[in-house]
């Protein structure tokens, strides 16, 4: 089964610390040998993004930074598990990093499945 997952946080905690993210390099090296990970990324500044809402009929565009929102999505991974506990087990494995490589953060991985793929 596919899995789309993210990860979200405050847009003013800073950088990642450099052995976060040599322990996310690592992570990913693994995950994708073992074909857990099908593709990753992580998220530019919201300043440099826009949304579009639908409401009443009609479409209203805000350009970031969205100072509004407490925390906004920095990374994605697609992965592929046989079943919830694999998945779990991966994802507590990723944000495990987090909490080992930068205590002072805060923020929240989602796991949804994914329901289709359009080519």
């Amino acid at each position: 089964m596919r899995y789309l997952s993210f990860v979200k946080g405050a847009e003013n905690q800073g950088p990642p610390p450099p052995a976060l993210m040599e322990a996310m390099g690592k992570f990913i090296e693994d995950s994708l040998k073992s074909g857990a990970l099908i593709q990753t990324g992580g998220l530019a500044q919201s300043a440099s993004g826009f949304r579009i809402r639908a409401s009443k009929g009609k479409l209203t565009v805000t350009d970031g930074p969205f100072a509004e929102s407490k925390e906004i999505i920095g990374g994605y991974a697609m992965l592929e598990a046989k079943s919830r506990e694999e998945i779990l087990k991966i994802t507590t494995a990723f944000m495990k990093l987090h909490t080992t490589h930068w205590p002072e953060w805060e923020g929240e991985g989602e796991v949804r499945q994914v329901d289709f793929i359009a080519p």
